[in-house]
């Protein structure tokens, strides 16, 4: 099997188990009747530090459409591995979604009002600024990628500082977009339930996130060559 390929299986692999902790808190965290703010974050949180720990040294561990792009944009990962790579993804978010479903088929209720997990515009929210938030918490999430993972100066941490950033996100987020920083995120659930409600928000967000956290670091926070 080709490194190439066997990245592509640590994607998906790595995509389900983040999504289906992840998602899986919300409709556990309704189910059982409770607030889940701070298990929402705490799960999404350690499933990423987990899935990247573990499969980071096959595929870089982007599980996300969103910082496949960003990683592009930067010149730390080939242009024509993006599009298998956000199959990848998008394969793992399905799976996911699917799973969910089936484990899930006793609380009927808690499916259909969480979306099966989908992230969600927060009453009040408008679509611009949702797009906004969208943008700034994927290019948090970009910096930590780029200062714990990417750079040559990063310290070895695993994903732990990746893992910790989109649960201080989710903190945050959580209430206004359901702060998913991923097309990926949004993508599973959302198709398993039907729910297409603002969709372009979890798209055009992240990416412009992505793009401005990759940009950042080709220019500004790349350390030199004599550094590396």
């Amino acid at each position: 099997m080709s490194g190439h390929v066997r990245a592509l299986f640590a994607e998906v692999a790595g995509t389900f188990m983040f999504f289906f902790i992840g998602a899986g808190a919300i409709v556990a965290a309704v189910a059982s009747g409770g607030d889940g703010i701070v298990s929402v974050a705490l799960a999404h949180g350690l499933a990423l530090s987990v899935a990247v720990s573990a499969f980071g040294g096959l595929s870089g561990g982007h599980f996300n459409p969103a910082v496949t792009f960003g990683l592009a944009i930067a010149g730390t990962h080939p242009w024509p591995r993006v599009p298998t790579y956000w199959v990848a993804q998008a394969v793992g978010a399905l799976a996911a979604g699917a799973a969910l479903r089936y484990a899930f088929d006793f609380a009927p209720s808690a499916l259909d009002r969480t979306h099966v997990g989908t992230p969600a515009l927060g009453a009040g929210v408008t679509v611009p600024v949702a797009i906004v938030v969208e943008a700034l918490l994927t290019l948090f999430l970009l910096w930590a990628v780029f200062g714990t993972r990417v750079s040559p100066l990063a310290p070895r941490i695993g994903g732990f500082g990746i893992g910790l950033a989109v649960a201080a996100d989710i903190f945050v987020g959580g209430g206004l977009t359901g702060a998913a920083m991923n097309p990926a995120r949004w993508l599973g659930p959302a198709v398993v339930a039907g729910f297409y409600d603002n969709w372009y928000v979890y798209w055009i967000g992240p990416l412009i996130g992505a793009a401005i956290g990759g940009l950042s670091y080709r220019y500004i926070f790349a350390p030199p060559a004599d550094l590396g």
